[in-house]
């Protein structure tokens, strides 16, 4: 009977480690995405301010043309 304790110990102490390892692959994974997210936030940014200048010399333009 100890056997079995033993057993039932061992097998929720792995199922455990299996455990932990998902969540921290899970947690590597949320933070990859994470800062692709953040890449392409600094690229929108980049994008726009690019559209705005180049919006504003077409005004300019414009107006001396």
């Amino acid at each position: 009977n100890v056997m079995g304790v033993t057993e039932k110990i061992w097998g929720a102490f792995t199922s455990m480690i299996k455990l932990e390892d998902k969540v921290n692959r899970q947690s590597e994974a949320m933070k990859s995405q994470q800062a692709k997210i953040e890449d392409l936030a600094g690229r929108v940014i980049r994008l726009e301010t690019r559209l705005d200048m180049l919006m504003q010399a077409a005004t300019i333009k414009q107006l001396k043309g």
